[in-house]
């Protein structure tokens, strides 16, 4: 049961934490939109993945862009285990996410990954 749970977390060190680290993904990663979200990504020299989550002021009050935030890092946190490592990833939320559920941005982050081509490929 530990076990599991474990799988699901989001550490410390797969996060982005500093601006300098969301400038360098946004200035040099290759983006890929659609409706809900726009995905940045960066190959990093490391074995980790690093993620960032970013809803602009244009989204609404302080209390939406918390919520899509939180909606935006559950749909990673359970897709986590299907992307590659060795990437920092920026994701971006567009005003349609303001009303969408979970299903729809799971469904629009895996879309994006598969554009971006960070899944893993089953074997």
């Amino acid at each position: 049961m530990i076990d599991m749970v474990k799988r699901f977390v989001l550490p410390k060190v797969g996060r982005l934490c500093q601006n300098k680290s969301f400038q360098a993904v946004y200035r040099s990663g290759k983006s890929y939109a659609n409706k809900y979200l726009v995905l940045y990504v960066l190959p990093n020299r490391s074995a980790n993945r690093r993620i960032g989550f970013a809803a602009g002021k244009r989204l609404g009050t302080a209390v939406v862009r918390n919520r899509l935030k939180r909606l935006l890092r559950e749909a990673y946190r359970h897709q986590q285990e299907k992307l590659v490592t060795g990437v920092d990833l920026v994701v971006v939320g567009r005003q349609p996410l303001v009303n969408a559920g979970i299903d729809q941005v799971v469904k629009a982050f895996l879309e994006l990954c598969a554009k971006a081509k960070i899944l893993v490929e089953k074997t």
